[in-house]
């Protein structure tokens, strides 16, 4: 399994016709179909992370709140949307073997909103506790609203060939063994594309428990973390605020707290007045290790080169106003820096916010004490967070990224000033993004001057943080730390 083979906007190899009111026989009363608003709401989000390239994460809040405003959806039924949706993004990949073995004809000439019906089935007979007859029965009624009467007897007929087997079954049906393909194996399993399998595993390293535990790491639900920005709030008030039963401290993050599940983190008084947010904890460390990095001479501004959305330019923003500092955030795209400014709002210490390319900065060279560029990246280090994404990043990708990461370094290390500090970090562990990067601006291959700086030992500002590896940069893991594959280099401008 490379990619997934399922899109082919243009097919309509299983529409079937239109379908007939009264099921094709004659004199039976037609029964309209039942519309049940949780899977309705799971197909629509499937749908527009399919046709708009929308990010679940972003679609589905909206989705359930509009629903919970309609009266007849509640807390439940929200879980469920949630567990649906993610769930059936998350095992994509195994699910659409699955099907593949159920139907005569390959999965592109499937049209994408069956496909969406069938994973959602197959998600619910095999990725959940619903009883089988219940998962069928709603999904050929879902089928019914959504693509009429003629589809929804396909969709009961390949989910029926679904439920005649459990997913460990079926995995041993559709995945080749360890044995005869490896990558393959864990890409079926697993659920990623097998270029991605690939890329982690290099970057990795080591065997095969390792590289089986970040895959199925990356197909769990990730906790919500609450960041405690310093000088508006702290961990003991969210603590408070959330109960004994409600969060518990960060596991490496001095400013972290960790949300029950189901925690809704708009309703605590610190999130809703910026005093807290949700963010990461690999986010959290990234900023506070720069933050924290020796410095000799002054230490009066910071620079964010790369601060859309907006969450470790609030952290920097708290970290520099309890020293005294300064902290100029960049974004490029102006309605991304329109959400720093929100993130930023009500910041105690000063701070600006401006619309600005980091690879044609408006700063003059040298004027800054610390700087750090989080930057654009293919983002498999989020793959929890968004699942959708390992099947839209293609490894022709990573080029295009390329020369964007490698001229935001560069200028950073021009903006910062000789004894200074910059942090690259990136939320991908691909070593195409990450290490290699680096080095290739220290050493000016690719054409560029080589850049004077040395490498800063990161572990040291992470304290308490096991598996890091030898150093000097970092590298998280969603299997090893709990937290997004955030990847951290430090560099001290020389010359």
């Amino acid at each position: 399994m490379n990619d997934s083979p399922r899109r082919s906007p243009n097919s309509n190899a299983s529409k079937g016709g239109s379908p007939n009111p009264n099921g094709g026989k004659a004199g039976k009363p037609y029964r309209r179909p039942k519309k049940d608003p949780v899977r309705i709401l799971a197909f629509e989000a499937l749908r527009a992370v399919d046709e708009r390239d929308a990010y679940a994460n972003l679609v589905l809040p909206p989705l359930l709140r509009k629903a919970r405003e309609g009266g007849n959806f509640d807390a439940r039924d929200a879980a469920l949307a949630t567990e649906l949706v993610y769930g059936t993004l998350r095992r994509q990949g195994t699910y659409d073997a699955i099907i593949a073995a159920c139907i005569d004809r390959p999965l592109r000439e499937v049209d994408p909103p069956v496909l969406d019906v069938l994973a959602l089935g197959a998600h619910q007979l095999l990725g959940t506790r619903i009883p089988t007859h219940a998962a069928v029965s709603a999904s050929v009624e879902l089928a019914r609203v959504v693509l009429g009467d003629g589809r929804a007897k396909f969709v009961n007929a390949v989910l029926r060939k679904i439920s005649a087997d459990d997913l460990d079954g079926w995995l041993e049906k559709v995945a080749p063994s360890y044995e005869d393909d490896a990558e393959d194996h864990l890409a079926v399993v697993h659920s990623h594309p097998r270029w991605v399998v690939s890329a982690l595993w290099d970057s990795l390293g080591g065997g095969r428990a390792g590289i089986e535990d970040l895959l199925e790491a990356d197909n769990e639900r990730p906790e919500v973390t609450l960041v405690a920005r310093p000088g508006r709030s702290t961990t003991d008030e969210l603590l408070d605020a959330l109960g004994e039963e409600g969060g518990l401290p960060g596991r490496w993050s001095p400013y972290a707290v960790r949300m029950a599940e189901g925690g809704e983190p708009g309703a605590l008084d610190a999130v809703r007045e910026g005093r807290a947010g949700v963010q990461d904890e690999g986010s959290q460390l990234v900023a506070a290790a720069l933050a924290n990095a020796p410095l000799e001479g002054r230490d009066e501004r910071w620079l964010d080169g790369c601060a859309g959305p907006g969450g470790k330019a609030a952290l920097l923003a708290a970290l520099a106003a309890g020293r005294g500092a300064a902290l100029l955030a960049s974004e490029k795209q102006p309605h991304r820096a329109r959400l720093v400014e929100r993130a930023l709002a009500g910041n105690p210490g000063p701070y600006q916010v401006i619309a600005a390319d980091g690879t044609r900065p408006p700063w003059l060279p040298g004027s800054f004490d610390r700087v750090l560029v989080d930057v654009p990246c293919s983002g498999l280090g989020a793959l929890r967070r968004r699942p959708e994404a390992r099947w839209r990043r293609r490894p022709e990708d990573l080029e295009g990224f390329a020369p964007l990461q490698r001229g935001l370094l560069r200028e950073a290390l021009s903006a910062v000033r000789v004894g200074g500090v910059v942090g690259y970090a990136t939320c991908s562990p691909h070593l195409a993004e990450t290490r290699i990067v680096v080095e290739d601006v220290l050493k000016g291959r690719g054409g560029a001057e080589p850049v004077e700086a040395e490498w800063i030992d990161v572990r040291p500002l992470m304290p308490g943080v096991a598996g890091l590896g030898d150093g000097p940069d970092v590298q998280l893991w969603p299997h090893l730390h709990g937290t997004d594959a955030m990847y951290l280099a430090l560099l001290r401008r020389t010359a």
